[in-house]
């Protein structure tokens, strides 16, 4: 039976939220300043990336490059794929809707922006539960939905945070930082 867009978000959020919580428990030392959930133009389920302060200044001496040329690159940091045991289980629901490129084009287009709505949903339901900090410590985060390569990903920032949140990542990575104007999105709950 294929899950529903609501059973595949409801997944992703029980799954990132044990990942994240995972993430912070372990590294409590660490000031994550990005996380998000990445799936790639085949719209398989999601993984997990994220950066810390610390991380970044490691992993950019270690590489011998500017910390920028790294800050906002999921594939490049060590918390890439964070938590695949949480994860990999929402894998086979993904799959369980049928491979995009079995689909005719506009089956496959809708599919195709369905898997990262579910995950925005998901993302938006840990926001509110606090799991990226509140206030302004939720201010110091950037959480976000990424598909490589492909458009919407700008949107989906912007949509995800507070105003105050993405201003260094909309600056570093020359961002349209006009914020969308609101969709007919689904409910978050």
């Amino acid at each position: 039976m294929q899950p529903t867009e609501s059973e595949l978000a409801d997944a992703v959020h029980r799954a990132a939220r044990a990942a994240l919580l995972d993430l912070f428990r372990v590294h409590p030392d660490h000031r994550f300043y990005y996380c998000t959930l990445v799936t790639s133009g085949e719209g398989y389920g999601p993984a997990l990336s994220a950066w810390s302060a610390e991380a970044l200044a490691a992993e950019s001496e270690r590489q011998g490059c500017a910390p920028l040329d790294l800050k906002w690159s999921y594939a490049d940091s060590p918390f890439c794929c964070y938590g695949e045991a949480h994860l990999e289980p929402v894998r086979p629901l993904f799959e369980a809707r049928g491979d995009l490129f079995d689909l005719p084009d506009d089956a496959a287009d809708a599919e195709f922006e369905l898997r990262p709505r579910a995950m925005e949903t998901a993302v938006a339901r840990l926001d509110a539960e606090g799991v990226f900090g509140t206030g302004a410590d939720r201010h110091r985060v950037v959480a976000t939905v990424e598909v490589p390569s492909e458009d919407g990903n700008d949107e989906r920032t912007l949509r995800l945070n507070p105003p105050e949140a993405p201003t260094d990542w909309a600056v570093e990575t020359g961002a349209d930082v006009v914020r969308p104007a609101p969709t007919d999105a689904p409910s978050l709950f």
